[in-house]
Protein backbone atom coordinates (compact mmCIF):
# COMPACT_ATOMS: atom_id res chain seq x y z
CA UNK A 1 0.00 0.00 0.00
CA UNK A 2 1.47 3.67 -0.98
CA UNK A 3 1.37 6.97 0.75
CA UNK A 4 -1.62 8.70 -0.81
CA UNK A 5 -0.23 11.37 -3.16
CA UNK A 6 -1.63 14.01 -1.56
CA UNK A 7 -0.25 13.36 1.71
CA UNK A 8 3.35 13.02 -0.20
CA UNK A 9 3.35 16.71 -1.48
CA UNK A 10 5.98 18.47 -1.35
CA UNK A 11 7.13 22.35 -1.62
CA UNK A 12 9.53 23.05 -4.42
CA UNK A 13 10.93 25.75 -2.35
CA UNK A 14 11.92 22.99 0.52
CA UNK A 15 13.75 20.46 -2.38
CA UNK A 16 15.51 23.42 -3.21
CA UNK A 17 16.59 24.41 0.35
CA UNK A 18 17.69 20.60 1.16
CA UNK A 19 19.88 20.98 -1.86
CA UNK A 20 21.64 23.70 0.39
CA UNK A 21 19.90 26.44 -2.12
CA UNK A 22 17.52 29.83 -1.11
CA UNK A 23 19.85 30.38 1.88
CA UNK A 24 20.36 34.15 2.60
CA UNK A 25 23.49 35.84 1.39
CA UNK A 26 24.26 36.25 5.92
CA UNK A 27 23.33 32.61 6.68
CA UNK A 28 25.35 31.68 3.90
CA UNK A 29 28.43 33.18 5.24
CA UNK A 30 28.08 32.23 9.01
CA UNK A 31 28.06 28.21 7.04
CA UNK A 32 31.19 29.52 6.03
CA UNK A 33 32.53 30.48 8.85
CA UNK A 34 31.35 27.77 10.65
CA UNK A 35 32.89 25.27 8.11
CA UNK A 36 35.97 27.06 8.11
CA UNK A 37 36.43 27.29 11.91
CA UNK A 38 35.52 23.42 12.40
CA UNK A 39 38.70 23.46 14.65
CA UNK A 40 37.54 26.01 16.78
CA UNK A 41 34.24 24.65 18.22
CA UNK A 42 33.22 27.61 20.03
CA UNK A 43 34.06 29.68 17.37
CA UNK A 44 32.49 27.35 14.58
CA UNK A 45 29.30 27.05 16.70
CA UNK A 46 28.97 30.80 17.11
CA UNK A 47 28.93 30.70 14.07
CA UNK A 48 26.05 28.14 13.60
CA UNK A 49 23.74 29.73 16.20
CA UNK A 50 24.13 33.21 14.02
CA UNK A 51 22.69 31.18 10.98
CA UNK A 52 20.13 29.23 12.79
CA UNK A 53 19.14 32.88 14.50
CA UNK A 54 18.93 34.05 10.82
CA UNK A 55 17.23 30.85 9.35
CA UNK A 56 15.65 28.34 12.07
CA UNK A 57 13.98 26.13 9.36
CA UNK A 58 16.32 25.90 6.90
CA UNK A 59 17.81 22.23 6.03
CA UNK A 60 21.10 23.45 5.32
CA UNK A 61 21.45 25.15 8.85
CA UNK A 62 19.78 21.86 10.55
CA UNK A 63 22.50 19.32 8.94
CA UNK A 64 25.68 21.70 9.53
CA UNK A 65 24.36 21.34 12.99
CA UNK A 66 23.84 17.89 12.57
CA UNK A 67 27.17 17.19 11.46
CA UNK A 68 28.93 20.26 13.90
CA UNK A 69 27.84 17.92 17.12
CA UNK A 70 28.10 14.35 15.53
CA UNK A 71 31.62 14.64 14.73
CA UNK A 72 32.22 16.84 18.19
CA UNK A 73 30.86 13.41 19.78
CA UNK A 74 27.76 15.09 21.34
CA UNK A 75 25.43 12.82 20.14
CA UNK A 76 22.19 13.64 22.64
CA UNK A 77 22.79 17.60 21.04
CA UNK A 78 22.74 15.45 17.20
CA UNK A 79 19.71 13.38 18.22
CA UNK A 80 18.06 17.11 19.05
CA UNK A 81 18.59 18.70 16.28
CA UNK A 82 17.30 15.60 14.75
CA UNK A 83 14.56 15.93 16.32
CA UNK A 84 13.92 19.37 14.94
CA UNK A 85 14.26 18.20 11.50
CA UNK A 86 12.37 15.90 11.13
CA UNK A 87 9.49 17.89 12.37
CA UNK A 88 10.52 20.44 9.89
CA UNK A 89 11.05 17.70 7.23
CA UNK A 90 7.50 16.54 7.81
CA UNK A 91 5.83 19.41 7.46
CA UNK A 92 6.81 20.01 3.71
CA UNK A 93 5.65 16.15 3.64
CA UNK A 94 2.78 16.67 4.80
CA UNK A 95 2.98 14.25 7.33
CA UNK A 96 2.54 14.51 11.07
CA UNK A 97 4.91 16.51 13.50
CA UNK A 98 5.58 13.53 15.82
CA UNK A 99 7.67 10.82 13.52
CA UNK A 100 5.77 8.14 15.89
CA UNK A 101 2.10 9.36 14.07
CA UNK A 102 3.09 9.06 10.76
CA UNK A 103 1.06 6.65 8.54
CA UNK A 104 3.03 3.00 8.09
CA UNK A 105 2.83 3.46 3.91
CA UNK A 106 5.44 3.65 1.56
CA UNK A 107 6.26 7.18 1.03
CA UNK A 108 6.83 7.90 -2.97
CA UNK A 109 10.26 9.47 -4.20
CA UNK A 110 12.41 7.55 -1.62
CA UNK A 111 14.39 6.83 -4.86
CA UNK A 112 15.02 10.62 -6.06
CA UNK A 113 12.76 13.12 -4.44
CA UNK A 114 14.85 15.35 -2.27
CA UNK A 115 12.37 16.06 0.73
CA UNK A 116 11.34 12.51 0.63
CA UNK A 117 14.98 11.37 1.27
CA UNK A 118 15.72 14.16 3.61
CA UNK A 119 12.98 12.83 6.05
CA UNK A 120 13.84 9.31 5.28
CA UNK A 121 17.69 10.24 6.20
CA UNK A 122 16.81 12.31 8.85
CA UNK A 123 14.88 9.30 10.62
CA UNK A 124 17.99 7.04 10.08
CA UNK A 125 20.37 9.31 11.73
CA UNK A 126 18.26 9.53 14.51
CA UNK A 127 17.76 5.67 14.93
CA UNK A 128 21.43 5.20 14.53
CA UNK A 129 22.26 8.03 16.88
CA UNK A 130 19.45 6.31 19.27
CA UNK A 131 21.36 3.18 18.71
CA UNK A 132 24.49 4.87 19.79
CA UNK A 133 22.98 6.49 22.99
CA UNK A 134 21.37 2.98 23.91
CA UNK A 135 18.14 4.01 23.78
CA UNK A 136 17.19 0.47 21.80
CA UNK A 137 13.05 1.32 21.81
CA UNK A 138 13.89 4.27 19.74
CA UNK A 139 16.20 2.74 17.64
CA UNK A 140 14.03 -0.69 17.06
CA UNK A 141 11.05 1.66 16.79
CA UNK A 142 12.58 4.39 14.19
CA UNK A 143 13.90 1.10 12.00
CA UNK A 144 10.41 -0.46 11.94
CA UNK A 145 8.62 2.83 10.58
CA UNK A 146 12.30 3.22 8.15
CA UNK A 147 11.25 -0.47 7.09
CA UNK A 148 7.78 0.94 6.05
CA UNK A 149 8.16 4.19 5.11
CA UNK A 150 11.05 3.38 2.19
CA UNK A 151 10.72 -1.01 1.91
CA UNK A 152 12.61 -0.54 -1.05
CA UNK A 153 15.83 0.33 0.95
CA UNK A 154 16.55 3.13 -0.51
CA UNK A 155 18.55 4.96 2.13
CA UNK A 156 20.30 1.54 3.87
CA UNK A 157 18.53 1.74 6.99
CA UNK A 158 18.19 -2.16 6.47
CA UNK A 159 22.02 -2.39 7.17
CA UNK A 160 21.08 -0.34 10.22
CA UNK A 161 18.41 -3.02 11.22
CA UNK A 162 21.28 -5.81 11.13
CA UNK A 163 23.39 -4.08 13.05
CA UNK A 164 20.64 -3.78 15.41
CA UNK A 165 19.77 -7.21 15.57
CA UNK A 166 23.32 -8.34 16.09
CA UNK A 167 23.73 -6.61 18.88
CA UNK A 168 20.84 -7.73 20.31
CA UNK A 169 21.85 -11.57 19.79
CA UNK A 170 25.25 -10.18 21.18
CA UNK A 171 26.97 -11.40 17.90
CA UNK A 172 28.41 -8.34 17.25
CA UNK A 173 32.25 -8.73 18.63
CA UNK A 174 32.31 -12.20 16.75
CA UNK A 175 35.18 -12.76 14.97
CA UNK A 176 33.95 -12.00 11.20
CA UNK A 177 36.31 -15.87 10.40
CA UNK A 178 32.90 -17.16 12.58
CA UNK A 179 30.67 -15.61 10.58
CA UNK A 180 28.85 -17.19 7.85
CA UNK A 181 29.59 -15.37 4.41
CA UNK A 182 26.49 -14.09 3.23
CA UNK A 183 26.11 -12.26 -0.77
CA UNK A 184 25.25 -9.02 0.01
CA UNK A 185 21.29 -7.82 0.03
CA UNK A 186 20.30 -4.40 -1.20
CA UNK A 187 16.85 -2.84 -1.82
CA UNK A 188 13.81 -4.97 -0.48
CA UNK A 189 16.26 -8.08 -0.58
CA UNK A 190 18.02 -6.41 2.57
CA UNK A 191 14.88 -5.97 4.63
CA UNK A 192 13.45 -9.48 3.44
CA UNK A 193 16.54 -11.29 5.14
CA UNK A 194 15.89 -9.61 8.11
CA UNK A 195 13.26 -10.50 10.36
CA UNK A 196 9.51 -10.46 9.27
CA UNK A 197 8.19 -6.76 10.34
Amino acid sequence: MRMPAAAARTDADFDAAVLGLGLPAAVQAALKEAGERRGEPANAMAALMRAQALAPDHPAVLIALYRHHFYGHRLHAARDVARQALVIGARALGLPAVWRDVPKLALPGARFEPSTRFYLFVLKGYAYLSLRLQDGVEARDALALLRQLDPDDHVGAALLEDVRQRALRGDLDADEEDRPVEAPAFGAAAWRRLAPA
